[in-house]
């Protein structure tokens, strides 16, 4: 059983049976709420659960907005290329990173509404990300280290979806792959993050004032700016 319903707040909620499914849950699956039940689940006592939780799922709504399908349609440009999904008589999926250009051939008759298709699209998608975020971060952090004095141990390339960033205590930074659909002086500012991490590991008046120093005083507006933005 698959049903949806659409609602004035939430938008559109999908609910279906799951015979994995051992108890009432909800989840968000690309900007969407889905509610699984297990077989012979009561589809009421779902609707009252997503009741209970509605101010929580607006919230997590908010902060995993819906994100546009991959498509012959889609104009993406990210820190280092610009995306080009096009259709092609070849029977398989392709792609090639060349000139700041991200190519992806389909074949001809790809439904790109198909959660399928989209998985092979994302997972081309995310390979350039990590390619690129490899090949250009490091070399950025280093810079912006020597710049401003701050000394690191290591560095590791990340596909984390819920932060942009880390530092451990050794020093040792984290970088989410996703930067690399930020603008260049958001992502500055997520590797001088994690860099004054190195100095002052909370987020203590005398991070910011750290922060503060190194982004010109912006780093309050820079930390408003970021939260526009959201991982794939």
């Amino acid at each position: 059983m698959e049903r949806k319903i659409d609602d004035k707040q939430l938008g559109r909620i999908t609910i279906r049976e799951s015979a994995r499914a051992t108890r009432y849950t909800l989840k968000i699956s690309r900007g969407e709420i889905v509610g699984v039940i297990p077989i012979g689940g009561s589809e009421k006592r779902m609707l009252h659960f997503i009741e209970e939780n509605r101010a929580k799922l607006l919230a997590s709504l908010k902060r995993h907005p819906a994100r546009e399908i991959l498509s012959d349609k889609l104009e993406l440009q990210t820190f280092s290329f610009s995306l080009h999904i096009f259709r092609t008589d070849r029977s398989g999926f392709y792609m090639s990173l060349q000139g700041g250009v991200l190519h992806i051939a389909c074949p001809e008759k790809t439904n790109f509404e198909d959660e399928r298709v989209q998985k092979v699209l994302l997972q081309l998608f995310k390979k350039a990300l990590r390619h690129e975020a490899c090949r250009l971060l490091p070399d950025r952090l280093k810079q912006l280290a020597n710049l401003h004095g701050f000394n690191f141990s290591d560095i590791k390339i990340t596909g984390s979806r819920t932060s942009w960033g880390s530092c451990t205590g050794r020093k040792s930074i984290n970088l989410s792959y996703n930067l690399m659909l930020l603008p260049a002086h958001l992502i500055d500012y997520v590797l001088l993050h994690e860099l004054c991490h190195t100095k002052e590991m909370n987020h203590s008046a005398r991070f910011w004032k750290i922060l503060d120093e190194v982004t010109g005083n912006k780093a309050l507006a820079l930390r408003k700016e970021l939260k526009n933005h959201h991982p794939w």
